[in-house]
C-alpha cells in the first residue's frame, strides 16, 4: 500500500462493526452488522427472518457478552423458546441470567386510531426500559408490520418509521428490524429500505420441487460487502451462510505430494502420486471400480493419522463399508477412530447450494484433509449440468483455499467423452483418471489410463485395472498378435510365450550340445592329421638327414682318395 493510502484510511477509519456470530454472515458482511445502527431483515413468510434476528441475539450475549432486547409483535415468549430449543438454544436460562430479555407487544389493529396524535411514544418507553434493565448492546424488533398493521395514513407512518429509527441510533443500540417483502419493493411501506443503514433481503425459493434460501445483501452504508445471492442453510445448529463466490483465482498452491494408495498408480503420476490441495476426477462407466479407488485413497488418507470426510450421494455407508470389505479395506476401524466421517444423503434431500452449504459446514468444522465426493453426476437430478459445475467450482475454490485434496467420482453413460458424462468438471480438476470397460475374447476387464494430471510427468499408457480380494493393482497391458490382451487372454499368452520359452531354450540346449560333439570329432581329427603329419614331416626330415649324411662320407671318401692319388705322384 502507498503512503498516501496508508494516510487516507488512518484520516478515514472504517465503519465500527458488530458480528453476528452466525456462521458466514460476517464474512460476507466483513466484520458483521454496523454498530449503533439499525438494519432492515426483510423478505417473504418463511424465509428465515425471526430465526436470523434471534440468533443474532443469541450469540450476541454468549459469544460477545453483549445483552439483547428481542421485541417481539407476533410470536409470544414461550413460542420463541419452543422454536429454538431444537437448535440447542435455551431462552429461559439466558433470561433468567439477564443476558436476553424477551418482550412480546400485543397490537390489536382494532385498538389503533388514526389519529394526527398517533406516536410510538409508549414503544420508546417501553423499549428504553427493557434497553436500561439488563444494559442492553443489541435489540430486534420483529415484525415491523405489525406495529403498524392498522396504519394507512401515510404521512404519519413515515413520520413515525424515522421517528422509530433515529431513535434507534441515538440509543447507540445495534438493531435488526424485520420486515415482511412488499410488492415491488422489498417491504410493504417501501420507506424502512431507505432509512435503514444496511439491508438485508432473505429469500426461499422452490425450484423442481427442490426449497433453497437464499440471503442477499442489498445495501450496506459506509462498507465494502458481498454482492451476490448467498445460499443458508437452516439447521440443529442454527443458520449457515455460505461465503463462497470466489471470482479470483489467487488460490495457494502446495508442491508436497500425498498418495492415492495404489502404488502402482502412484508409479504412473511421476511416481510421487497427487499434489496435495489439488481436485482429483475418477470416472468411468458403472462397475469399473470408481468407489474403491475412492475407498482405497480415503484409507490411504487416514492411516496416514489424517482426517477425511466421505460424502456419499448413492451408497449408505454400511454398504460402503461391507463392499471395500470384500477388496481388502476395512474403512470402520477409521471411523471408530474418529478419522473418517461419512455423510450419506439423496441428492434430492437438499438443491445444490443448500448441499454446498451443508458440505462447508461440515468441512469446516472437521477440517479434513481429503474429501470424497460420490458421485457427482447423482447431482444432475437437482441441476443442470451448468448448475452442477457452477456448485463445483465454488466448492474447489473453498477447498485449495483450505489446502484441502478432493477426489470426485463420476459416472459416464457410454464410451465417449464428453461434458455430459463427467457433468463438465473435467476442465476444472487437475487430474483425471479414466476407467473404462475392456471386452476380449468373451470377457469384461478393465483399463485405466491418465486424461491428464497437470504440473507433473505422468504416463500415457494404458494399464489394466485389476481388483481381487487382496486389493487393488495396475498391470502393464499386454500386447499380443490381435493387440492389446487382458484377463485370461493375457494369461495365456504370458504361460504361451513362457512355454515357448522353455522349448526354445531345450533346443538351444540341443544344438550346443551337436556342437560341442562334433566340435569334439573335429578336434580329433585335427589331433590325428597333426600327428600324421609330423610322422611324415619326421620320415622326411629322416630321409634328408641320410642323405646329408651319405653325400658327407661320398664327399669325405672322394677327399681321401684324391689325397692319396697326389702323395704317389
Amino acid at each position: 500500500m502507498s503512503k498516501a493510502k496508508k494516510q487516507a484510511s488512518q484520516n478515514h477509519p472504517t465503519l465500527p462493526k458488530t458480528p453476528t456470530g452466525i456462521v458466514g454472515l460476517d464474512e460476507i458482511t466483513e466484520g458483521g452488522l454496523p454498530k449503533g445502527r439499525p438494519t432492515l431483515v426483510c423478505g417473504d413468510a418463511g424465509c428465515g427472518k425471526t430465526l436470523m434476528s434471534l440468533e443474532f441475539i443469541i450469540r450476541g450475549a454468549l459469544e460477545f457478552d453483549e445483552p439483547g432486547i428481542f421485541m417481539a409483535f407476533e410470536e409470544k415468549a414461550e413460542e420463541l423458546a419452543m422454536n429454538v430449543a431444537s437448535l440447542g438454544f435455551d431462552l429461559d436460562k439466558l433470561q433468567a441470567e439477564k443476558k436476553i430479555k424477551i418482550d412480546h407487544v400485543h397490537i390489536d389493529r382494532s385498538e389503533i386510531e388514526e389519529t394526527g396524535e398517533y406516536d410510538l411514544d409508549g414503544l420508546f418507553i417501553r423499549l428504553n426500559y427493557a434497553i436500561d434493565s439488563i444494559g442492553a448492546k443489541r435489540v430486534v424488533l420483529d415484525t415491523l408490520e405489525n406495529l403498524f398493521s392498522g396504519l394507512t395514513n401515510q404521512t404519519v407512518l413515515r413520520a413515525e418509521l424515522r421517528r422509530l429509527f433515529h431513535w434507534l441510533k441515538e440509543k447507540g443500540v445495534t438493531a435488526i428490524i424485520t420486515g415482511e417483502r412488499g410488492e415491488g419493493k422489498l417491504t410493504r411501506q417501501g420507506l424502512e429500505e431507505y432509512v435503514s443503514d444496511c439491508v438485508i433481503l432473505l429469500d426461499h425459493r422452490v425450484i423442481n420441487q427442490i426449497s433453497t434460501r437464499r440471503l442477499r445483501i442489498v445495501k450496506y452504508r459506509g462498507s465494502v460487502h458481498g454482492t451476490n445471492e448467498y445460499p443458508f442453510l437452516i439447521d440443529e445448529e442454527g443458520i449457515s451462510v455460505l461465503p463462497v463466490t470466489s471470482l479470483k483465482l489467487e488460490k495457494p498452491v502446495s508442491s508436497d505430494r500425498i498418495t492415492s494408495g495404489i502404488p502402482s498408480l502412484d508409479k504412473m503420476l511421476d511416481g510421487k502420486g497427487f499434489f496435495k490441495g489439488s481436485s482429483i476426477l475418477v470416472s468411468g462407466t458403472a462397475g469399473t471400480g470408481k468407489t474403491s479407488i475412492a475407498a482405497y485413497f480415503a484409507s490411504e488418507t487416514c492411516k496416514q493419522g489424517k482426517k477425511c470426510i466421505y460424502f456419499a450421494f448413492e451408497e449408505s455407508p454400511s454398504q460402503i463399508i461391507r463392499n471395500m470389505k470384500s477388496i481388502g479395506v476395512d474403512l470402520q476401524q477409521y471411523i471408530d477412530s474418529g478419522l473418517l466421517e461419512f455423510f450419506a444423503s439423496r441428492p434430492t434431500l437438499y438443491g445444490l447450494e443448500m448441499h454446498l452449504v451443508a458440505m462447508y459446514k461440515k468441512i469446516t468444522r472437521f477440517k479434513p484433509e481429503s474429501v470424497i465426493l460420490d458421485p457427482i453426476t447423482n447431482l444432475i437430478t437437482v441441476g443442470s449440468v451448468s448448475e452442477v459445475k457452477s456448485m463445483l467450482i465454488r466448492l474447489i475454490d473453498f477447498l485449495q483455499e483450505e489446502q484441502v485434496t478432493v477426489m470426485f467420482t463420476a459416472l459416464t453413460l457410454n464410451t465417449i467423452i464428453s461434458d455430459q458424462t463427467d457433468e463438465g468438471v473435467s476442465s476444472l480438476v487437475d487430474a483425471w483418471l479414466m476407467v473404462r470397460d475392456i471386452e476380449y475374447n468373451g470377457e469384461r476387464n478393465r483399463g485405466m489410463y491418465i486424461m491428464k494430471s497437470r504440473g507433473m510427468k505422468h504416463s500415457n499408457q494404458v494399464r489394466e485395472f485389476v481388483i481381487t480380494d487382496k486389493g487393488l493393482d495396475l498391470v502393464d497391458v499386454y500386447l499380443g498378435p490381435d493387440g492389446v490382451l487382458t484377463g485370461s487372454a493375457r494369461e495365456a499368452q504370458i504361460l504361451h510365450e513362457q512355454t515357448g520359452e522353455v522349448l526354445r531354450d531345450y533346443a538351444f540346449g540341443r544344438k550346443d550340445r551337436e556342437i560341442s560333439r562334433k566340435r569334439k570329432v573335429l578336434e580329433a581329427k585335427i589331433s590325428s592329421l597333426q600327428t600324421e603329419f609330423e610322422s611324415v614331416e619326421e620320415e622326411l626330415n629322416k630321409i634328408s638327414q641320410e642323405e646329408e649324411l651319405i653325400k658327407q662320407v661320398t664327399d669325405k671318401t672322394r677327399n681321401e682318395i684324391t689325397h692319396k692319388r697326389g702323395g704317389k705322384g
